[in-house]
């Protein structure tokens, strides 16, 4: 009796093991380490100095004196030009992110919708994802400044196909508009919810050319759902509107915050936002601090918008446990 109060209380006393890390593990890390070595180095290396430049331009005086740069510190005082000298600058962003709130939920409902189709057996599925997935390579690089340079070039005459015209096309676009919103209106739709819709379908092209690597994402999620869950909900009789909402909703719900936070970040920075090409307009101007200073309320104003998006989204986010 003695031997196992003793043994009980020297095992007491030894210390809980601490739980060794697989070397599967340990290699997987290593491995990701090391596809992120170049990033790391080139961000440590090139970016961060230029972003520093950047915040120290919005803050100071810049002049050329002999061929040196002199900086004197000003303050708030190109942030306050930005804000209130620049009045382009708060109107333009307003507006901008006015249309942030109308393309994002259109391009993640398209992907989505998209998406679940294209994971559905049908003859020519790989053909139809190359499709989708074309207006991500001709909208990049080079191809988009041919395209803008040869509509720049063609004007309202330009041909468009047969014998229409830019000038046909937009005719036959609020001919459209006006057919569906008679059509929406007259099944008791809202007035918001008409608009909204008949926004969607008149900006249809820029839609399917800023949703090809969401359906690709979305895509990838979707392929990784196990066909055993879905054979389960056909042996229960769940129907496909049931198993859509149960099931394949909850399970792409963090790819839906993912392509939430890409499309927010990519609508930002793309060459077509309007708030860019005021930054960029100011930076020509010859006001460089005060471009500096637009650059990093935009960013600032763009980092609040995506920890508010990410913060809503990760309360309904369905992460499915492997163990």
């Amino acid at each position: 009796m003695t031997n196992q109060v003793s043994g009980t209380a020297a095992a007491a006393k030894q210390p809980a093991k601490r739980k060794k890390i697989a070397s599967l593990d340990r290699r997987k890390a290593r491995s990701g380490w090391l596809f992120v070595l170049p990033f790391v180095i080139g961000f440590v290396m090139l970016y961060i100095p230029i972003v520093y430049e950047s915040l120290s331009y919005s803050f100071f005086n810049v002049d050329i004196i002999d061929g040196s740069v002199v900086k004197t510190f000003a303050g708030w005082e190109h942030y306050s030009d930005a804000l209130f000298g620049e009045t382009d600058f708060v109107q333009t962003l307003v507006t901008g992110l006015q249309e942030m709130a109308f393309d994002i939920p259109a391009i993640l409902i398209f992907s989505l919708f998209v998406a679940v189709i294209l994971n559905q057996k049908m003859i020519g599925r790989a053909a139809f994802r190359a499709i989708f997935f074309l207006p991500v390579v001709v909208s990049t690089g080079l191809m988009e400044s041919i395209m803008t340079v040869s509509y720049a070039e063609g004007g309202e005459g330009m041909e468009l196909g047969g014998a229409e015209t830019a000038t046909d096309k937009v005719a036959s676009a609020l001919a459209l508009e006006e057919l569906l919103m008679s059509v929406f209106e007259g099944l008791g739709f809202g007035v918001g919810l008409v608009t909204y819709i008949v926004e969607a379908v008149g900006s249809i092209s820029t839609i399917i050319n800023r949703s090809g690597v969401q359906i690709l994402i979305f895509l990838a999620s979707l392929q990784s759902i196990s066909p055993a869950i879905y054979e389960s909900c056909q042996i229960d009789g769940a129907t496909s509107w049931e198993t859509f909402w149960k099931i394949t909703f909850p399970m792409v719900s963090p790819m839906i915050l993912v392509n939430g936070v890409y499309t927010i970040i990519d609508s930002f920075t793309t060459d077509s936002n309007s708030v860019m090409k005021v930054i960029d307009d100011t930076y020509a101007s010859g006001k460089m601090e005060v471009s500096a200073a637009m650059g990093w309320m935009y960013f600032l104003v763009v980092l609040l918008i995506v920890g508010i998006i990410a913060a809503v989204f990760s309360a309904y986010v369905f992460y499915q446990r492997r163990d």
